[in-house]
Protein backbone atom coordinates (compact mmCIF):
# COMPACT_ATOMS: atom_id res chain seq x y z
CA UNK A 1 0.00 0.00 0.00
CA UNK A 2 1.21 3.52 -0.83
CA UNK A 3 1.47 5.26 2.55
CA UNK A 4 1.99 8.67 0.91
CA UNK A 5 -1.28 8.53 -1.03
CA UNK A 6 -3.85 11.32 -0.88
CA UNK A 7 -6.80 10.10 1.22
CA UNK A 8 -10.36 10.32 -0.06
CA UNK A 9 -13.30 11.25 2.16
CA UNK A 10 -15.14 8.22 3.51
CA UNK A 11 -18.39 10.19 3.72
CA UNK A 12 -20.08 12.60 1.32
CA UNK A 13 -23.50 13.10 2.93
CA UNK A 14 -24.45 14.64 6.25
CA UNK A 15 -27.94 15.09 7.63
CA UNK A 16 -29.38 18.24 9.10
CA UNK A 17 -32.46 16.69 10.62
CA UNK A 18 -34.34 15.14 7.68
CA UNK A 19 -32.39 17.25 5.17
CA UNK A 20 -29.41 15.53 3.50
CA UNK A 21 -26.43 17.78 2.80
CA UNK A 22 -24.46 16.30 -0.08
CA UNK A 23 -20.90 17.43 -0.68
CA UNK A 24 -21.28 17.10 -4.45
CA UNK A 25 -24.28 19.44 -4.53
CA UNK A 26 -22.57 21.90 -2.17
CA UNK A 27 -19.50 22.04 -4.43
CA UNK A 28 -21.67 22.64 -7.50
CA UNK A 29 -23.47 25.49 -5.72
CA UNK A 30 -20.20 27.04 -4.53
CA UNK A 31 -18.86 26.84 -8.08
CA UNK A 32 -21.93 28.63 -9.44
CA UNK A 33 -21.60 31.35 -6.78
CA UNK A 34 -17.91 31.83 -7.64
CA UNK A 35 -18.65 32.05 -11.37
CA UNK A 36 -21.43 34.60 -10.77
CA UNK A 37 -19.15 36.68 -8.54
CA UNK A 38 -16.36 36.81 -11.13
CA UNK A 39 -18.82 37.51 -13.94
CA UNK A 40 -20.53 40.28 -11.96
CA UNK A 41 -17.20 42.03 -11.36
CA UNK A 42 -16.29 41.85 -15.04
CA UNK A 43 -19.73 43.01 -16.14
CA UNK A 44 -19.71 45.97 -13.77
CA UNK A 45 -16.25 46.96 -15.01
CA UNK A 46 -17.71 47.06 -18.52
CA UNK A 47 -20.65 49.28 -17.72
CA UNK A 48 -23.36 46.73 -16.93
CA UNK A 49 -26.05 47.62 -14.39
CA UNK A 50 -25.84 46.05 -10.96
CA UNK A 51 -27.00 42.42 -10.61
CA UNK A 52 -27.32 41.88 -14.36
CA UNK A 53 -25.59 38.55 -13.82
CA UNK A 54 -28.49 37.37 -11.65
CA UNK A 55 -31.00 38.17 -14.40
CA UNK A 56 -28.99 35.91 -16.69
CA UNK A 57 -28.20 33.22 -14.10
CA UNK A 58 -31.87 32.48 -13.39
CA UNK A 59 -32.07 31.21 -16.97
CA UNK A 60 -28.56 29.91 -17.58
CA UNK A 61 -27.97 27.92 -14.38
CA UNK A 62 -31.05 25.64 -14.53
CA UNK A 63 -30.57 25.15 -18.28
CA UNK A 64 -26.90 24.33 -17.70
CA UNK A 65 -27.69 21.71 -15.04
CA UNK A 66 -30.35 20.11 -17.23
CA UNK A 67 -28.01 20.08 -20.23
CA UNK A 68 -25.20 18.58 -18.14
CA UNK A 69 -27.40 15.76 -16.91
CA UNK A 70 -28.85 15.04 -20.35
CA UNK A 71 -25.36 14.78 -21.85
CA UNK A 72 -24.24 12.40 -19.09
CA UNK A 73 -27.28 10.15 -19.43
CA UNK A 74 -27.01 10.02 -23.24
CA UNK A 75 -23.29 9.22 -23.22
CA UNK A 76 -23.46 6.81 -20.25
CA UNK A 77 -26.88 5.15 -20.58
CA UNK A 78 -25.99 1.83 -18.94
CA UNK A 79 -26.87 2.68 -15.30
CA UNK A 80 -30.22 4.10 -16.40
CA UNK A 81 -31.40 2.16 -19.44
CA UNK A 82 -29.15 -0.91 -19.42
CA UNK A 83 -30.08 -4.45 -18.42
CA UNK A 84 -29.95 -3.67 -14.71
CA UNK A 85 -30.53 0.07 -15.04
CA UNK A 86 -33.11 2.24 -13.35
CA UNK A 87 -34.47 5.10 -15.52
CA UNK A 88 -35.62 7.00 -12.44
CA UNK A 89 -31.99 7.38 -11.35
CA UNK A 90 -31.43 9.62 -14.35
CA UNK A 91 -32.97 12.31 -12.13
CA UNK A 92 -30.57 11.70 -9.22
CA UNK A 93 -28.08 14.43 -10.06
CA UNK A 94 -26.85 14.54 -6.44
CA UNK A 95 -25.20 11.15 -6.99
CA UNK A 96 -22.86 12.68 -9.57
CA UNK A 97 -22.89 12.58 -13.33
CA UNK A 98 -22.90 16.05 -14.91
CA UNK A 99 -21.22 16.46 -18.30
CA UNK A 100 -19.47 19.79 -18.80
CA UNK A 101 -20.18 19.73 -22.54
CA UNK A 102 -23.90 19.54 -21.89
CA UNK A 103 -23.59 22.14 -19.16
CA UNK A 104 -21.99 24.68 -21.50
CA UNK A 105 -24.50 23.95 -24.28
CA UNK A 106 -27.52 24.13 -21.98
CA UNK A 107 -26.20 27.18 -20.18
CA UNK A 108 -25.61 28.92 -23.51
CA UNK A 109 -29.23 28.33 -24.50
CA UNK A 110 -30.45 29.71 -21.18
CA UNK A 111 -28.13 32.72 -21.41
CA UNK A 112 -29.27 33.37 -24.98
CA UNK A 113 -32.90 33.47 -23.85
CA UNK A 114 -32.00 35.89 -21.05
CA UNK A 115 -29.98 38.09 -23.42
CA UNK A 116 -32.88 38.26 -25.87
CA UNK A 117 -35.16 39.41 -23.08
CA UNK A 118 -32.67 41.98 -21.80
CA UNK A 119 -31.56 43.26 -25.19
CA UNK A 120 -27.84 42.58 -24.79
CA UNK A 121 -25.52 40.48 -26.98
CA UNK A 122 -24.65 36.95 -25.88
CA UNK A 123 -21.02 37.64 -26.80
CA UNK A 124 -20.83 40.27 -24.02
CA UNK A 125 -22.01 37.75 -21.43
CA UNK A 126 -19.70 35.02 -22.75
CA UNK A 127 -16.68 37.31 -22.54
CA UNK A 128 -17.45 38.27 -18.94
CA UNK A 129 -18.10 34.64 -17.97
CA UNK A 130 -14.95 33.24 -19.57
CA UNK A 131 -12.66 33.17 -16.47
CA UNK A 132 -15.48 32.35 -14.05
CA UNK A 133 -16.66 29.16 -15.74
CA UNK A 134 -13.39 27.20 -15.39
CA UNK A 135 -13.19 28.40 -11.79
CA UNK A 136 -16.65 26.90 -11.19
CA UNK A 137 -15.59 23.67 -12.88
CA UNK A 138 -12.54 23.39 -10.63
CA UNK A 139 -14.61 23.85 -7.49
CA UNK A 140 -17.15 21.33 -8.77
CA UNK A 141 -14.39 18.72 -9.17
CA UNK A 142 -13.97 18.70 -5.40
CA UNK A 143 -17.40 17.07 -5.32
CA UNK A 144 -15.96 14.19 -7.37
CA UNK A 145 -13.33 13.74 -4.66
CA UNK A 146 -16.02 13.39 -2.01
CA UNK A 147 -17.82 10.83 -4.18
CA UNK A 148 -14.61 8.80 -4.70
CA UNK A 149 -14.94 9.12 -8.48
CA UNK A 150 -13.14 10.55 -11.51
CA UNK A 151 -9.80 8.83 -11.04
CA UNK A 152 -7.29 7.32 -13.46
CA UNK A 153 -5.19 4.20 -13.57
CA UNK A 154 -3.40 2.61 -10.64
CA UNK A 155 -0.22 4.37 -9.50
CA UNK A 156 2.43 4.28 -6.78
CA UNK A 157 3.24 7.98 -7.09
CA UNK A 158 3.20 9.92 -3.80
CA UNK A 159 0.24 11.99 -5.01
CA UNK A 160 -1.78 8.91 -5.85
CA UNK A 161 -5.38 8.97 -4.65
CA UNK A 162 -6.66 6.36 -2.21
CA UNK A 163 -10.09 5.26 -3.42
CA UNK A 164 -12.62 3.46 -1.24
CA UNK A 165 -15.37 1.08 -2.25
CA UNK A 166 -18.05 3.72 -2.18
CA UNK A 167 -21.84 3.67 -2.05
CA UNK A 168 -22.75 6.95 -3.72
CA UNK A 169 -26.45 6.65 -2.92
CA UNK A 170 -25.75 6.18 0.79
CA UNK A 171 -22.93 8.72 0.66
CA UNK A 172 -20.35 6.64 2.51
CA UNK A 173 -17.62 4.08 1.98
CA UNK A 174 -18.14 0.38 2.54
CA UNK A 175 -16.36 -0.87 5.64
CA UNK A 176 -14.33 -3.95 6.52
CA UNK A 177 -15.02 -6.27 9.43
CA UNK A 178 -12.90 -3.98 11.60
CA UNK A 179 -15.03 -0.96 10.72
CA UNK A 180 -12.35 0.66 8.56
CA UNK A 181 -13.19 1.97 5.06
CA UNK A 182 -12.58 -0.69 2.44
CA UNK A 183 -9.75 0.49 0.16
CA UNK A 184 -10.18 -0.22 -3.54
CA UNK A 185 -6.67 0.90 -4.49
CA UNK A 186 -4.46 3.90 -5.22
CA UNK A 187 -5.03 5.72 -8.50
CA UNK A 188 -4.14 8.84 -10.45
CA UNK A 189 -6.23 11.73 -9.05
CA UNK A 190 -7.76 12.78 -12.37
CA UNK A 191 -10.17 15.08 -10.53
CA UNK A 192 -7.20 16.91 -8.99
CA UNK A 193 -5.41 17.22 -12.32
CA UNK A 194 -8.50 18.80 -13.83
CA UNK A 195 -9.04 21.05 -10.81
CA UNK A 196 -5.51 22.44 -11.14
CA UNK A 197 -5.87 22.75 -14.92
CA UNK A 198 -9.19 24.59 -14.58
CA UNK A 199 -7.75 27.13 -12.14
CA UNK A 200 -4.83 27.66 -14.51
CA UNK A 201 -7.24 28.21 -17.41
CA UNK A 202 -9.16 30.80 -15.38
CA UNK A 203 -5.96 32.74 -14.65
CA UNK A 204 -4.77 32.41 -18.26
CA UNK A 205 -8.02 33.73 -19.74
CA UNK A 206 -8.17 36.61 -17.26
CA UNK A 207 -4.61 37.73 -18.01
CA UNK A 208 -4.81 37.33 -21.80
CA UNK A 209 -8.12 39.20 -21.95
CA UNK A 210 -6.68 41.95 -19.77
CA UNK A 211 -3.70 42.34 -22.08
CA UNK A 212 -5.28 41.88 -25.52
CA UNK A 213 -8.85 43.05 -24.78
CA UNK A 214 -10.53 40.34 -26.85
CA UNK A 215 -13.75 41.41 -28.53
CA UNK A 216 -16.99 39.69 -29.51
CA UNK A 217 -16.75 36.89 -26.95
CA UNK A 218 -13.33 35.70 -28.13
CA UNK A 219 -12.21 35.38 -24.50
CA UNK A 220 -14.77 32.59 -24.17
CA UNK A 221 -13.24 30.87 -27.20
CA UNK A 222 -9.84 31.03 -25.49
CA UNK A 223 -11.34 29.36 -22.42
CA UNK A 224 -12.93 26.62 -24.54
CA UNK A 225 -9.70 25.86 -26.40
CA UNK A 226 -7.59 25.79 -23.24
CA UNK A 227 -10.08 23.59 -21.41
CA UNK A 228 -10.33 21.15 -24.32
CA UNK A 229 -6.56 20.66 -24.37
CA UNK A 230 -6.56 19.75 -20.68
CA UNK A 231 -9.67 17.61 -20.89
CA UNK A 232 -8.17 15.61 -23.75
CA UNK A 233 -5.07 14.43 -21.90
CA UNK A 234 -6.86 13.98 -18.57
CA UNK A 235 -9.51 11.86 -20.29
CA UNK A 236 -6.75 9.54 -21.49
CA UNK A 237 -5.92 8.74 -17.85
CA UNK A 238 -9.43 7.71 -16.87
CA UNK A 239 -10.36 4.05 -16.57
CA UNK A 240 -14.06 4.28 -15.73
CA UNK A 241 -16.50 2.79 -18.27
CA UNK A 242 -17.17 5.01 -21.28
CA UNK A 243 -18.34 4.82 -24.88
CA UNK A 244 -15.51 4.51 -27.40
CA UNK A 245 -15.34 5.50 -31.07
CA UNK A 246 -12.40 4.17 -33.12
CA UNK A 247 -10.67 3.15 -29.93
CA UNK A 248 -10.92 6.56 -28.25
CA UNK A 249 -13.28 7.75 -25.54
CA UNK A 250 -16.26 9.79 -26.69
CA UNK A 251 -15.21 12.75 -24.54
CA UNK A 252 -11.88 12.87 -26.38
CA UNK A 253 -13.67 13.20 -29.71
CA UNK A 254 -15.94 15.84 -28.23
CA UNK A 255 -12.89 17.78 -26.99
CA UNK A 256 -11.35 17.71 -30.47
CA UNK A 257 -14.50 18.91 -32.23
CA UNK A 258 -15.26 21.63 -29.67
CA UNK A 259 -11.64 22.84 -29.79
CA UNK A 260 -11.79 23.17 -33.58
CA UNK A 261 -15.09 25.04 -33.39
CA UNK A 262 -13.67 27.48 -30.84
CA UNK A 263 -10.53 27.96 -32.94
CA UNK A 264 -12.55 28.81 -36.04
CA UNK A 265 -14.62 31.30 -34.04
CA UNK A 266 -11.51 32.93 -32.57
CA UNK A 267 -9.84 33.34 -35.97
CA UNK A 268 -12.87 34.51 -37.95
CA UNK A 269 -14.80 36.79 -35.60
CA UNK A 270 -13.60 40.39 -35.50
CA UNK A 271 -14.66 43.41 -33.50
CA UNK A 272 -13.77 45.53 -30.47
CA UNK A 273 -14.37 44.55 -26.88
CA UNK A 274 -17.96 45.30 -25.93
CA UNK A 275 -19.09 47.59 -23.14
CA UNK A 276 -22.61 48.53 -22.05
CA UNK A 277 -24.00 52.03 -21.59
CA UNK A 278 -27.11 52.61 -19.48
CA UNK A 279 -28.93 55.91 -20.05
CA UNK A 280 -31.11 57.79 -17.57
CA UNK A 281 -34.18 55.82 -18.67
CA UNK A 282 -32.43 52.52 -17.99
CA UNK A 283 -32.04 51.68 -21.68
CA UNK A 284 -28.97 49.54 -22.36
CA UNK A 285 -26.89 50.06 -25.49
CA UNK A 286 -23.69 48.36 -26.61
CA UNK A 287 -20.64 50.59 -27.12
CA UNK A 288 -17.02 49.81 -28.03
CA UNK A 289 -14.48 49.60 -25.23
CA UNK A 290 -12.76 52.89 -24.36
CA UNK A 291 -9.51 53.38 -26.21
CA UNK A 292 -10.41 51.20 -29.18
CA UNK A 293 -10.43 52.61 -32.71
CA UNK A 294 -14.21 52.29 -32.88
CA UNK A 295 -14.87 54.26 -29.71
CA UNK A 296 -13.95 57.71 -31.06
CA UNK A 297 -17.58 58.58 -31.68
CA UNK A 298 -18.83 57.17 -28.36
CA UNK A 299 -20.26 59.31 -25.59
CA UNK A 300 -18.06 62.19 -24.47
CA UNK A 301 -17.09 60.40 -21.28
CA UNK A 302 -15.76 57.57 -23.48
CA UNK A 303 -16.10 55.15 -20.58
CA UNK A 304 -19.03 52.89 -19.84
CA UNK A 305 -17.49 52.04 -16.47
CA UNK A 306 -15.46 55.13 -15.70
CA UNK A 307 -12.18 53.22 -15.37
CA UNK A 308 -10.19 54.97 -18.14
CA UNK A 309 -10.02 58.65 -17.27
CA UNK A 310 -7.46 59.25 -20.02
CA UNK A 311 -9.52 57.86 -22.88
CA UNK A 312 -11.70 60.95 -23.12
CA UNK A 313 -8.60 63.08 -23.79
CA UNK A 314 -7.36 61.01 -26.71
CA UNK A 315 -8.81 63.53 -29.17
CA UNK A 316 -6.70 66.41 -27.80
CA UNK A 317 -3.65 65.59 -29.90
CA UNK A 318 -2.80 65.73 -33.57
CA UNK A 319 -5.08 67.33 -36.16
CA UNK A 320 -8.14 67.16 -33.95
CA UNK A 321 -6.50 68.98 -31.06
CA UNK A 322 -8.25 72.32 -31.76
CA UNK A 323 -11.81 71.53 -32.84
CA UNK A 324 -12.91 75.18 -32.63
CA UNK A 325 -10.61 76.17 -35.48
CA UNK A 326 -12.46 73.91 -37.93
CA UNK A 327 -15.99 75.02 -37.05
CA UNK A 328 -17.96 78.09 -38.08
CA UNK A 329 -19.44 80.19 -35.27
CA UNK A 330 -23.06 80.60 -36.41
CA UNK A 331 -23.92 82.90 -33.50
CA UNK A 332 -21.45 85.62 -34.48
CA UNK A 333 -22.73 88.67 -36.41
CA UNK A 334 -21.20 88.99 -39.91
CA UNK A 335 -18.65 91.76 -40.39
CA UNK A 336 -19.60 94.91 -42.25
CA UNK A 337 -18.34 95.20 -45.85
CA UNK A 338 -14.96 96.94 -46.06
CA UNK A 339 -14.33 100.15 -47.80
CA UNK A 340 -13.86 98.55 -51.18
CA UNK A 341 -17.22 96.79 -50.96
CA UNK A 342 -15.78 93.36 -50.50
CA UNK A 343 -17.91 90.85 -48.65
CA UNK A 344 -16.51 89.58 -45.36
CA UNK A 345 -14.65 86.31 -45.44
CA UNK A 346 -16.87 83.72 -43.72
CA UNK A 347 -14.72 80.77 -44.70
CA UNK A 348 -17.33 79.46 -47.13
CA UNK A 349 -14.94 79.64 -50.07
CA UNK A 350 -12.21 77.66 -48.33
CA UNK A 351 -11.88 73.93 -48.86
CA UNK A 352 -14.02 71.91 -46.46
CA UNK A 353 -12.10 70.58 -43.49
CA UNK A 354 -12.72 67.13 -42.14
CA UNK A 355 -13.96 66.85 -38.59
CA UNK A 356 -12.91 64.30 -36.06
CA UNK A 357 -14.85 61.08 -36.30
CA UNK A 358 -15.97 61.48 -39.95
Amino acid sequence: MNLAAIPSPSQSVWHLGPLPLRAYAICIILGIVAACWVTEKRMRARGAPQSLVLDIAVWAVPAGIIGARIYHVITSPGPYFGADGDPVKALYIWEGGLGIWGSVAGGAVGAWIACRRLGIPLSFVAACLAPGLPLAQGIGRIGNWFNNELYGGATTLPWGLKIYEFDTAAGKAATTTTGEPSVLGTYHPAFLYELIWDIGVAVLVWQLDKRYRFGKGKAFAVYVMAYCVGRFWIELLRTDPANHILGMRLNNWTAILVFLGALVYFLRVKGPQEYLHVDEDGKITVVPAPGTSSSTDAASDGDADGDDDDSGDSGDSGDSGDDSSSEVDLTKEPDEPDAEGKEPDTGENEPAQSRPGT
